[in-house]
């Protein structure tokens, strides 16, 4: 028995071309754009987690992160919601999910400090969205073979 679970996921939206957007509000639409925030979602802890790791000039801790998230967040006047540690590194566990950022020792950077649009392409691009890429074909493939009256694929004709 299968189950319906999903072995890999990616959600990317296409927003219009970035321009004349304030910083946080820039990440802000990378995280709508990579599926990290949902749209009209106001629990955006995540971007400013993933800005201040890409703002950082050398690694940080997760009570490093937690701290400036707090000073980012009061910067643009927003309610400290979400900022408990706890969720912070279930943010960052997110990020490092996606290969954007990596542990180094004890602490978090952009991974490999190579730029987002390299670790997009190297990371997500030639390799994550490949595998979905190929498994959805193999299914596509399965669906138009024969099928016997219980649905088992490939059966052969008599």
């Amino acid at each position: 028995m299968t189950k319906d679970t999903p072995l890999a996921e990616l959600t990317l939206r296409k927003y219009e071309r970035p321009f004349n957007l304030e910083r946080r509000d820039l990440i802000k639409k990378l995280c709508l754009s990579l599926g990290l925030l949902q749209p009209g979602d106001s629990r955006d802890v995540i971007v400013d987690v993933f800005q201040v790791l890409i703002d950082a000039k050398a690694p940080l801790t997760a009570d490093d992160i937690v701290d400036l998230v707090m000073k980012n967040r009061s910067r643009y006047r927003l309610v400290q919601a979400g900022v408990a540690g706890s969720n912070i590194r279930r943010q960052i566990r997110r990020l490092k999910d996606l290969f954007f950022i990596e542990k180094v020792q004890n602490a978090y950077r952009v991974a490999e400090n190579a730029s987002l649009a390299d670790i997009f392409e190297e990371k997500i691009e030639k390799y994550y969205l490949r595998t979905i890429v190929d498994r959805v074909k193999e299914y596509l493939e399965a669906v138009k073979s024969p099928r016997d009256p219980i649905g088992n694929v490939d059966v052969p004709k008599v």
